[in-house]
Order: C-alpha cells, then structure tokens, then sequence
C-alpha cells in the first residue's frame, strides 16, 4: 500500500500542469498537446472530439477551430466545456471544466500564420463538418486556394479562430496498482477566486 506521500500534492494547478505535461512530452510517441473536448449544444446534446492545446497558463487552455463546425456551432450556443488529457505512456488523465472565451483576431492571425502553408490552405477550403459529395471536390478547392494565394501567407478565414476554457475545476488523476488510485481536485467558483482542493476516492 502506498502512504499519502505518493499523492498528487496540493500545489498550484497551473504549475502541477506544467511539470506533468513536460513529463508528458518526454514519453508520449505522439501528440502529447492532444485532448478531448466536450461540448454541448443548447438543449444539452454532448459531443466530444480530439484536439491539440496550443497555449496554456494562468488565465487559461487555448485551442483553435472552425468556428462554423460542429463544435464551434456548439461553443456559440454554450459557452462551457471540458477538457481530458490522457497520456497512457505515464499512466495519468487531467480533466480541466470552463467557460470559453474566444480569443483575440491577434492572437488568431497570429497562430494561423504560424502553421504550415498547407495547414493554412487546408483550413481555408474547409467547409469543417459540413457534408462533402466526394473528396475529391475539397482537393479541387485546395488547389483553387494555393492557385489564389501563390505566395506567402493566406488570409485567415473570419470564422476560424480560438477558445480559451478558463478553468473552474482540475482533477488530476495518476494510476496506482490493484486500482488504488490517487485523484485530486482542485475547484474555484470563479476565475478571482483562490483554488480549494480535495483528494477524491477513486
């Protein structure tokens, strides 16, 4: 049996995140930025899906979409969410619960241009979630993007951008032998608020 000193310990959950995802990129093969995100539609219809963080800290989670997708027709409509990290490669899940807040159009610009051309094109040919009668039919309309855009960077669609979730629970939970797990959680009524934190039985 291990004692209360293996426990997740009661720290800043923002610097307890820093330190198991940089553990995580170090044993995870693939993607170690990647989670699931749950959202809802108006009358409480649940979808989940993966994607990629791509900034963190202290005010927040921030990923990035379509926002005429599914699930960004669903953040319009309820501005909360959930995230899951699960890095098997460590034996460890956070579960992080929050509103959303969209990002700023810098912030926006600036990400969009970061990624890779092709990424860009992609994005910007994208009717993301809406039906497709062959594939070819997106293929033809990445070509029709890149032969516009010869050169540099594309314009970032308006309807893609950022959500920030900020945080009003945090669980982490770390495997232990037989099933013993260890899980705490750390909560706040608002992003002003100081954090309180519990273990929870598993």
């Amino acid at each position: 049996m291990q004692n209360d000193e293996s426990a997740i310990p009661q720290s800043d959950p923002f610097a307890l995140f820093e330190v198991w995802f940089a553990e995580a990129k170090e044993s995870e093969p693939n993607d170690p930025n990647a989670m699931a995100l749950a959202t809802a539609s108006d009358d409480g219809f649940p979808s989940v899906r993966m994607v990629l963080l791509k900034g963190y800290g202290s005010d927040g989670f921030v990923f990035y979409t379509n926002a005429e997708s599914r699930k960004g027709e669903q953040i319009r409509a309820n501005r909360r969410a959930a995230l899951l990290f699960h890095w098997k490669s460590l034996r460890r899940q956070i579960r992080i619960e929050g509103p959303l807040d969209e990002v700023t159009e810098a912030e926006a610009d600036a990400y969009f241009h970061s990624r890779p051309r092709v990424s860009q094109i992609g994005s910007a040919a994208s009717d993301q979630s809406r039906p497709l009668p062959d594939r070819q039919v997106y293929l033809d309309r990445v070509a029709a993007v890149e032969a516009r855009y010869p050169d540099g960077d594309i314009p970032r669609p308006p309807h893609w951008t950022g959500f920030r979730l900020s945080p009003r629970r945090i669980e982490f939970w770390r495997d232990r032998q037989y099933r013993l797990h260890d899980r705490r959680l750390f909560s706040r009524g608002d992003a002003s608020d100081p954090w309180t934190n519990t273990l929870l039985y598993p």
